[in-house]
């Protein structure tokens, strides 16, 4: 009986801690996966999977145009641009060495371009991070 008590009390300790260690394991990592799917999107011209990286707030449909539409002018943009890809793949080569800052559910990673509004700032939602102006 003692030792199902110990057993017990072993198991609730566990999942009592794993909420809080969920939002932080792997942060790093998972913050660079995120990024490398994002710029890899913008180099092969997809605005659909940009999408699927951004805060939801920031995918919604604007002014009749699905967030799809709307990255896949920007990125038409951004590629069109003098030097646009290079600077991708530049920013693409810097992620694995890029210093990461996190702050609760926030992180910023440091590219020599940012991705988003001047910024390159990640909030951690839904088990992803997702990129975001705030």
């Amino acid at each position: 009986m003692k030792v199902r008590l110990v057993a017990l009390a072993a198991a609730v300790s566990l999942v009592a801690v794993a909420p809080a260690t969920a939002t932080t394991s792997g942060t790093e990592s998972g913050l660079r996966v995120a990024v490398t799917r994002l710029l890899s999107a913008e180099l092969a011209g997809d605005g659909a999977t940009a999408c699927s990286i951004l805060y939801a707030p920031l995918a919604g449909t604007v002014g009749g145009r699905t967030c799809a539409q709307r990255w896949d002018a920007r990125i038409a943009r951004l590629l069109s641009r003098r030097g646009g890809a290079a600077r991708v793949r530049s920013d693409l080569r810097a992620v694995p060495s890029a210093a990461v800052r996190t702050s609760g559910l926030y992180a910023t990673i440091a590219l020599p371009n940012p991705l988003l509004d001047g910024t390159s700032r990640f909030y951690w939602t839904a088990n992803c991070w997702m990129l975001t102006t705030k």
